[in-house]
């Protein structure tokens, strides 16, 4: 192991410089506060902009480019969450369940590598706002929240060569490719007009967007819960060794308890947005405004 990685000849040669297969900071594109920020300070400024340029004009459909674009996310999201998951299993073969989650040792190349290649799809996810700026859909608060925040948290976690991150990563991308899929299913059978096609177009579909939201839930509440067992084994074990815990845990203070912090964040406003969308609310029509992790 691993064996897909290998077959893939997915790991750059020698001939790539070290900052874009490692994380360096400083060196490695967008690994500087400034980069970091300045991104989502450009990002905010196009949605929103888009937004009052789009206020009396009709929307843009970009149904077959929306589409193209759920296709790569999905296939991307598919292979990334594969090749993560071989290394996690590598890793937890030779360093066990905790070692897994917490060792300095489980934090690899190959895991950096992924985990960097996964913080640049943050930034390419930006699109997903900008697609529904020109749509003139809904821009709710936690989508651009989630959006914004998750980029910044994959730099923090980055920076502080915190090894559990990998959990998030991992069941976000899942998330991902389920999401992106249905998208592009439904066009294809859009396009088809086959029976299934009804489906996608009707309240049998509209229905998946209340399964997809609480599927969101259930993946905030397993990543809080082992973010939140790692971060604690982290904090006692440097600055209260005297209470019971496992062990040390890698990462920073910093990085720990920003990550709880975020991951609560969506947590609560996932749990307020499907108490809106699908408690309170009696017409279960289709909802465009879905999350998009």
């Amino acid at each position: 192991m691993p064996y897909l990685a290998d077959h893939l000849r997915f790991i750059p040669t020698a001939a790539v410089p070290l900052s874009l297969k490692s994380y360096i900071r400083g060196e490695t594109p967008l690994s500087t506060w400034p980069a970091a920020f300045s991104m989502t300070v450009t990002y905010l400024t196009i949605v929103f902009g888009t937004r009052e340029i789009m206020k009396d004009r009709a929307p843009f459909k970009l149904v077959t480019l929306f589409r193209a674009h759920n296709l790569l996310l999905s296939v991307a999201s598919f292979v990334l969450m594969l090749l993560l998951g071989e290394e996690v299993v590598s890793n937890w073969i030779k360093l066990g369940s905790y070692g897994v989650l917490c060792a300095d040792e489980a934090y690899t190349q190959k895991l950096e590598l992924y985990l960097l290649i996964n913080y640049y799809f943050k930034y390419y996810e930006f699109v997903d706002t900008i697609f529904l700026a020109l749509k003139k859909k809904p821009l709710t608060f936690l989508h651009v929240y989630h959006h914004s925040a998750t980029a910044i948290l994959m730099f923090v976690e980055l920076n502080g060569r915190t090894t559990v991150c990998w959990v998030s990563v991992v069941i976000n991308l899942g998330v991902h490719v389920i999401m992106c899929n249905y998208a592009v299913l439904s066009y294809v059978c859009s396009l088809k007009r086959s029976p299934d096609y009804y489906y996608f177009a009707t309240a049998g579909g509209a229905r998946f967007w209340q399964y997809l939201t609480t599927l969101q839930i259930i993946q905030f509440i397993i990543i809080f819960t082992v973010s939140f067992f790692a971060v604690y084994n982290m904090l006692v074990h440097n600055f209260l060794p005297m209470v019971p815990h496992v062990g040390d845990c890698a990462g920073t203070t910093t990085s720990g308890l920003l990550g709880v912090g975020v991951v609560a964040s969506y947590l609560v406003l996932c749990i307020n947005f499907f108490e809106k969308t699908y408690i309170k609310s009696k017409g279960m029509t289709t909802h465009k405004t879905h999350l998009h992790d």
